[in-house]
Order: C-alpha cells, then structure tokens, then sequence
C-alpha cells in the first residue's frame, strides 16, 4: 500500500520528513519551498487516491502561485500539529 492511498498515512509520512529536514537544520522557509515543490508535483504528476488528495489537487489547480504557497504552507502547520 502506497503512503497515498490513505491521508492519515500520507500526513504521517509528510511529518517524519519535516522532523528529518529540522533535524538536519533547514529552515522553515526552506521546508515551505519544500512543500510547494512537492505539491506542484503531485498536483502535476500523481492522480489523488482519496477524495482529501482530490480537494488538495482541485484547490492547487485554481489557485495563485501565492495561494499555492499558502496551501503548501498550510500543509506544514497540519502535520506539525499532528
């Protein structure tokens, strides 16, 4: 099973990374440029697996490149407080 098939496990996976990239002393800025990198990706490249990654991908696709940081931000503060 891939880690996006489900969103808790995806969220999962996105937190062990931020946690590797502070332990490895990036910045927060550099872990948001992180974040939009990998959204433009998935929003570009990976067909969602559950209807949260489908809202993510519809969202992303109308949005402005500053709201797509926002989102990419966004992103960050939900698996930080996980």
């Amino acid at each position: 099973m891939s880690v996006l098939d489900n969103f808790e496990q995806w969220k999962d996976f996105l937190q062990n990374r931020m946690e590797q990239a502070q332990e490895q002393g990036l910045d927060q800025q550099t872990i948001s440029n992180l974040a939009y990198e990998v959204g433009e990706y998935l929003a570009k490249e990976v067909q969602p697996k559950n209807p949260e990654e489908k809202l993510l991908k519809e969202l992303w696709n109308v949005a402005s490149p500053e709201e797509q940081h926002a989102i990419a931000n966004m992103m960050v503060k939900l698996v930080q407080k996980s």
